[in-house]
């Protein structure tokens, strides 16, 4: 039977961690436990997203694409030997490192057991005085920033900005970037965990220690044209929080030759699948029923590229993020 398939979340304990992956989204995160991330999809090494419900029920993710790939993929199927995404939420309580990430390209030559990594984000909420940096200031080239982390002022040659609940921001690789601390994101990605850490706030642990840094592996990926990287935002979801019902809407968020991320919001019934493509749904806001699937705000789910056309029915309102392949 071809249904939409949910999978058990895979929750990983951060220091930087706090408690709206449960308080916000429901996820089932142990009594006093920092969750930061919860991997929604994943066929990485590192996790293997195992089926929660369903005909499917405690299948792998990995068994599933091995055996019925093009059911999952479609056409696609032939071009990806693993799922091509990591899916997640993230929950920053504290500054996340400065990081970059490298391409197909760089990753081949610098990582041994990792892909590129492109990525984009969607603010679920943010607290008032949270930051997100996001590219190069103008005129930041390698000899300054070598001079700033020399230094302990690297944020200095970093772009920065207030985040708020709707902006999403395409992170390529190559692109400089940290999370602070009080923002909930849902977070698309290439399949990999690829990360060089370029600076992480001079923080040491209880015996002095601080975490290692990746200065020139970071350098060798950086693309210095990524500069005052901006979100785009996306009223409708706020004001869908501040309960005002919006009007059936779809807008394109981002579209790469990794993924194409499309928000929804929508208030109308509307059908999904019968399409011959896969998609992936990650619930933001509201509730709905599609087919026997009862759909809930924190919940992502996969639709395969072989689902037969179903009807969604929003409950009364439903915002989403639809990925599909490109």
């Amino acid at each position: 039977m071809i249904t939409p398939l949910q999978f058990h979340p895979f929750l990983r304990p951060m220091p930087w961690g706090d408690d709206r992956l449960a308080r916000l989204l429901g996820k089932p995160v142990p009594k006093g436990q920092r969750i930061g991330e919860s991997w929604e999809i994943s066929d990485h090494r590192l996790h293997e997203s195992i089926v929660a419900e369903g005909s499917h029920k405690g299948r792998s993710l990995r068994s599933l694409m091995e055996e019925e790939g093009e059911t999952i993929l479609g056409q696609a199927a032939s071009r990806y030997r693993r799922f091509p995404w990591l899916v997640k939420f993230l929950d920053a309580n504290d500054w996340l490192s400065v990081q970059v990430h490298p391409n197909d390209e760089q990753a081949a030559r610098l990582s041994s057991s990792e892909g590129g990594k492109t990525e984009a984000w969607f603010v679920l909420d943010a607290d008032p005085s949270s930051r997100i940096f996001a590219g190069l200031k103008k005129g930041v080239n390698e000899k300054k920033l070598r001079e700033a982390l020399a230094a302990g002022t690297v944020t200095d040659c970093l772009h920065s900005f207030e985040p708020r609940a709707g902006d999403c921001m395409f992170l390529p690789a190559g692109t400089v970037h940290a999370i602070g601390a009080g923002i909930l994101i849902a977070e698309l990605q290439q399949n990999s965990d690829a990360t060089f850490r370029l600076f992480d706030w001079n923080r040491r642990d209880a015996a002095g220690n601080s975490r290692p840094l990746h200065i020139e592996e970071s350098m060798a990926c950086i693309d210095w044209t990524r500069t005052e990287v901006e979100p785009q935002f996306v009223a409708e979801y706020a004001q869908l929080l501040g309960s005002t019902p919006p009007r059936d809407v779809v807008r394109l968020l981002v579209d790469c030759s990794h993924f194409r991320i499309e928000y929804h919001g929508r208030g109308s019934p509307f059908d999904a699948g019968g399409m011959g493509n896969m998609q992936v749904w990650q619930i933001l806001a509201g509730s709905a029923s599609l087919g026997s699937a009862q759909l809930e705000v924190g919940q992502t789910w996969l639709l395969p590229a072989a689902l037969p056309r179903e009807r969604c029915i929003p409950k009364p309102n439903l915002a989403l993020l639809v990925s599909t392949l490109p």
